[in-house]
């Protein structure tokens, strides 16, 4: 058949576009109409959105893209609702580093803006050292208990978050434990038996004549920052030995490495990477892990 032929089907009258598939012949019907209008008015309308709104990539000379006549830019009105956003927060930011504890949990939408923005805090700057509950690793504080160096209270969180540990600041939070076999203040047979002895205290082993040994020397040597009962002392961060939370571990062999070598690790002083608010939201999240002290 040639070119010029038509070939016609004979059940509709409609001619064929001449492809054939096992025997089934494709009919060359027109698109419909109201498929057509739409296709023209889109047409159209890509024209009149090219005028009005940012369509063009940069063209040699021009150094940006077209900025079209209403002169539209996401990234104008994206700034603005993040401004938006700020201006509403900054309002109960304000509220929220000005109350106390007991306002802060009195007040429900308070407590809730607290919390949301301290866990979110938590989780994009905390949660590597301390885990997404606040459960800890060795080395790195349980924050989900109610054991402190510093302190519990609000203020107290709020104060170690603000100004970190052995930073450098004058407010930091500081403490320094010798190293007494680095530094060869002890032998390594004194400092087994302190090791021994430290262990005593919080029941993980029974009494011994070696304990008794590290005791005379944890009373020459420990009690000014563990008081004599091994309970810590808050004021200096020195630790309670007394009771089964251990920082590093309570194994013998890691607590021989702790007095030998001294732990004395650092924490980030977040105020001078969060704002207030952001600080104080950390703090009452905190707080919340670990059900914390009242403030005195």
């Amino acid at each position: 058949m040639s070119d010029h032929e038509k070939e016609i089907d004979e059940a509709t009258g409609v001619e064929t576009t001449g492809h054939e598939w096992d025997g089934i012949r494709e009919l060359n019907n027109p698109l419909p109409r109201w498929w057509l209008y739409i296709f023209y008015a889109s047409i159209a309308w890509a024209f009149v959105y090219w005028i009005l709104m940012p369509a063009w990539p940069a063209l040699p000379g021009m150094g940006t893209n077209t900025p079209g006549i209403r002169n539209h830019s996401d990234r104008d009105l994206v700034a603005a609702s993040v401004q938006e956003l700020r201006d509403a927060r900054a309002e109960t930011g304000q509220a929220l580093i000005n109350a106390s504890l007991d306002e802060i949990l009195s007040d429900q939408s308070l407590r809730q803006f607290a919390m949301a923005a301290g866990e979110s805090a938590f989780g994009d700057n905390c949660a590597t050292c301390h885990g997404a509950g606040g459960q800890g690793f060795p080395g790195y504080p349980t924050l989900a208990d109610d054991v402190w160096l510093w302190g519990g209270s609000l203020d107290e969180i709020q104060h170690t978050i603000t100004y970190g540990v052995r930073q450098d600041n004058l407010e930091t939070r500081f403490s320094m434990m010798p190293a007494f076999g680095r530094d060869q203040i002890l032998s390594s047979e004194e400092i087994r038996a302190v090791a021994h002895y430290v262990r005593t205290l919080s029941g993980l082993e029974e009494a011994s004549e070696e304990s008794h040994h590290g005791q005379e020397i944890f009373e020459f040597q420990c009690v000014s920052c563990h008081t004599e009962a091994g309970t810590g002392d808050q004021l200096q961060g020195a630790p309670d030995l007394t009771d089964r939370d251990w920082l590093y571990g309570s194994d013998l062999e890691t607590v021989i490495n702790t007095v030998y070598n001294a732990r004395n690790s650092a924490m980030p002083a977040w105020g001078e990477r969060l704002d207030e608010a952001t600080i104080k939201a950390l703090a009452v999240y905190v707080y919340s892990l670990s059900g914390g002290e009242t403030n005195s």
